[in-house]
């Protein structure tokens, strides 16, 4: 029985190292989560990271996820990274696309202001979905 004593003290450590995760761990799972969202045009799925004031005044209609469908994302690449003095970030990123009719490839510059919503204890993302689709 006490061979198993250091196994058994390893695996009670892990346990306890391994509860809840801070605000940042949530906040890189959030960044990661919505970048892989619009980086494989799933642009429902990103919506869910988004700020539901933010939603409420610029919906995610039928009519805006056809105009995404337009394009097909080729890169994402986060260009700039800096936090803001309430506790939250904002990120420039390079977003790269192609229209999926002329098959004609371009860039567009999006920013993404990231907040910790106390009530829903995540982070959402306030600037919305981006709206390359539009230019």
């Amino acid at each position: 029985m006490t061979r198993f004593a250091p196994l058994a003290l390893v695996l009670l450590l892990a346990a306890c190292a391994s509860g809840p995760g801070t605000q940042a761990d949530a906040l890189d799972r959030a960044l990661y989560d919505y970048s892989a969202a619009i980086r494989w045009n799933n642009f429902e799925v990103a919506a869910e990271s988004v700020d539901p004031a933010t939603l409420a005044r610029e919906p995610l209609t039928p009519f805006e996820l056809e105009r995404l469908k337009q394009v097909q994302v080729t890169g994402y690449t986060v260009v700039a990274s800096r936090p803001t003095p309430d506790g939250g970030v904002v990120r420039e990123v390079e977003v790269r696309l192609v229209n999926v009719h002329t098959q004609t490839e371009r860039g567009a510059r999006v920013r993404e202001t990231w907040r910790w919503d106390e009530p829903s204890q995540r982070w959402v993302q306030s600037d919305g979905l981006p709206r390359f689709a539009n230019d």
